[in-house]
């Protein structure tokens, strides 16, 4: 009922403002449409969330109910040719910067949401945008489903090699079933350490096939209900569609139009320039896998589900460590304290906890305040709050993310300033006999990277809300300031304040850092083409591929012209690829290696401005607070990073960081 109340508002408020008498002004349409649909927005937006936290029987089918709906307003609302000619219709010269900036983006989103078609064409359009909500709900929803319907009941002798944490919370979980073994499932605190430790093939095998036909025509059994064969196609067949309704020649020429990269072809010549300097290393990586699985594991054909496994007893026996052994100096609340502490010292906030309803006892609420000038007796000023939900759950789809609860806005119907509010989602595997949770140097990396999203929602200083914080920050660019986060997972004078020994409160020990530094690019080549065979993947499905075909033999040409390891045939990582079918990605995947070249750039200024004693420069912090950060997408990101850079982003600094700078490509 709540959601029909606030759609009944917001239509009433796109008659008011579409009336041949309302005039065209911003600050006046704002303070009547963008009031009522921020309203709509922000608690459709905390549905959705619910949607993906804690998602129930009951909730899904009101969720699923509702979905048509807000989707045909929102579609509606976006091509609405009145409403186009209002803003058309706006004096630039009446607005300030970030204004004219949002005014720029609204203009170009209507053109790409159908508001110039006409007639039977406009009509389609809409059709079109509300099947695509539901099947993008619909894969999400198998993918999800697929997941949490695995289980394997193991005996001890199958899981000998499984870290004990791991094995543990395996028996409690068959335990709380009420049978007996070990419960493994496709969830990654307990898929991932039965790939990388498990000493028992066959379990591998197991696992790894059911994990790989997750939501596709290869999984067994009753499981195939969950197929995304058919919705794959679909979703495909619609894009194409949508994008010859709007004059482009396929869907990626679409996705590009508000993003950095100019044309898919340029995108695809950076992906393969990339591939091809990778290359190297990745085969040098296979090599070497390939000699030590035959010589130390007496395995001399491996297979898909054993790679995981060799390379982490090779990472053991090169650098004398284990993921394990790390684990136990990252306990939660050791980690998130030290996140805060660099945050709070490189941009100049104190971070508090705080208090709000949250939807599961594990979640915890903060908040983010800057101090008043010096001398001043004046309080704090909020800066932002954000919720943090971390442990791994049923109900709770898998991955890591970070959405907006409200955006900063100088709001224009009462003139107060709207603090932004944050969601931050992690899947870590919870604590157990009441121990701090245990995160893998992996975990702490996610955690930095969703925090990077969050600084830059939170700690923006634009006032118009479409281009504060996140919003009309150009998707190739939005993951630098996450990628750019993870660099400080590497810096020891960030990781021994950090760290404490679960059992001992030992930090971690000079001796195991330098191990794991020397392993931090242990098969990054290989790592590398993984991530461009997705991206890869993505671009030719929306430039080159007919929707109505199966897109399996478009994947296996990719894996033919990038791979180093060929997956098994039976292989379908497409039924479970959400970023590009429900995540918003589609014909933007390439975003995430386009701006780590972004990211390990601005990282390089730190770098070359530290201090002798490696802490980072208070100065160089501030310019990338101002520059970066607090510009959100008030202007073109390339603005913002040359005035950060000084110059535009080169691709050195990725390979340096990434050890691929002294093979000939």
């Amino acid at each position: 009922p709540a959601v029909d109340a606030l759609l009944a508002a917001a239509n009433a408020a796109l008659e008011r403002v579409t009336a041949p008498d309302f005039p065209a002004d911003w600050n006046a349409i704002a303070r009547e449409l963008d009031v009522a649909t921020e309203r709509l927005g922000r608690a459709w937006g905390a549905v959705s969330h619910l949607n993906s936290v804690a998602d129930t029987p009951a909730l899904r089918a009101a969720y699923n109910e509702a979905l048509p709906r807000v989707t045909e307003f929102w579609t509606r609302l976006s091509s609405d040719e009145r409403l186009y000619a209002k803003y058309k219709a706006i004096d630039p010269a009446t607005l300030n910067g970030e204004q004219r900036q949002a005014l720029h983006n609204a203009v170009r989103n209507f053109v790409l949401s159908g508001a110039e078609l006409q007639g039977a064409a406009k009509e389609r359009f809409a059709q079109i945008q509300e099947r695509q909500a539901e099947l993008s709900q619909k894969f999400s929803e198998n993918a999800l489903d697929a997941t949490d319907g695995y289980a394997y009941y193991a005996s001890a002798a199958e899981i000998a090699g499984l870290p004990a944490d791991v094995a543990q919370a395996a028996r409690a979980a068959a335990e709380a079933d009420g049978q007996a073994g070990y419960k493994l499932t496709l969830k990654m605190p307990s898929y991932l350490p039965v790939m990388q430790f498990a000493d028992h093939a066959a379990l591998r095998e197991r696992l790894y096939r059911a994990y790989v036909t997750r939501a596709s025509d290869q999984a067994e059994g009753d499981a195939r209900r969950f197929d995304n064969t058919a919705l794959i196609q679909e979703i495909l067949a619609l894009r194409q569609e949508e994008a010859r309704l709007l004059g482009y020649a396929n869907f990626a020429e679409v996705s590009l139009v508000p993003k950095m990269a100019q044309s898919p072809a340029q995108v695809i010549a950076f992906l393969r320039d990339l591939a091809r300097r990778a290359r190297p290393y990745a085969e040098r990586d296979v090599q070497d896998a390939r000699t030590f699985a035959a010589e130390h594991l007496g395995i001399s054909a491996p297979q898909a589900w054993d790679w995981p496994y060799i390379s982490e007893k090779l990472k053991e026996a090169r650098y004398a460590f284990s993921e394990q052994e790390v684990r136990e100096y990252f306990t939660a609340p050791k980690v998130l304290a030290g996140l805060f502490k660099i945050v709070e010292t490189l941009f100049e906030v104190t971070i508090r906890p705080d208090s709000a309803p949250t939807w599961h006892p594990a979640v915890q609420f903060y908040r983010i305040e800057r101090a008043p000038a010096p001398g001043s007796d004046a309080p704090p000023t909020l800066v932002g709050q954000f919720y943090l939900d971390s442990p791994a759950r049923t109900g709770k789809r898998g991955g890591a993310w970070m959405d907006d609860v409200r955006t900063r806005w100088l709001r224009p119907d009462n003139g107060q300033l709207q603090t932004p509010v944050a969601h931050l989602v992690c899947n870590f595997a919870e604590g157990v006999d009441g121990q701090p949770a245990l995160l893998t140097h992996d975990d702490v990396i996610t955690l930095f990277h969703e925090f990077g999203h969050g600084l830059q929602h939170l700690l923006t200083q634009v006032n118009e809300r479409d281009v504060s914080g996140i919003a009309g920050v150009e998707w190739d660019a939005v993951e630098l300031p996450s990628q750019f986060m993870e660099n400080f997972c590497w810096e020891w004078e960030v990781l021994r304040h950090m760290t404490s020994h679960v059992r001992t409160g030992e930090p971690l020990p000079r001796a195991l850092y330098d191990k794991m530094l020397a392993a931090k690019n242990f098969q990054a080549g290989m790592a590398t083409l993984r991530q461009i065979e997705f991206a890869l993947f993505d671009m030719l499905l929306h430039t080159e591929h007919d929707p109505a075909q199966d897109c399996q033999p478009l994947l296996q040409r990719v894996r033919q012209e990038v791979a180093v390891l060929q997956p098994p045939a039976f292989n379908r990582m497409a039924h479970t690829f959400s970023h590009i079918f429900s995540g918003g990605y589609a014909a933007g995947y390439y975003s995430y290696k386009w701006a780590e070249v972004l990211s390990a750039d601005a990282y390089a200024a730190f770098e070359e401005t530290q201090g002798a004693d490696g802490q980072p420069s208070l100065e160089t912090g501030r310019r990338y607070r101002r520059e970066i950060l607090e510009t959100g997408g008030s202007r073109p990101a390339m603005q913002s990073f040359t005035a950060f850079r000084g110059r535009e982003p080169q691709l050195d600094a990725l390979l340096r960081h990434q050890g691929m700078h002294d093979l000939p490509a």
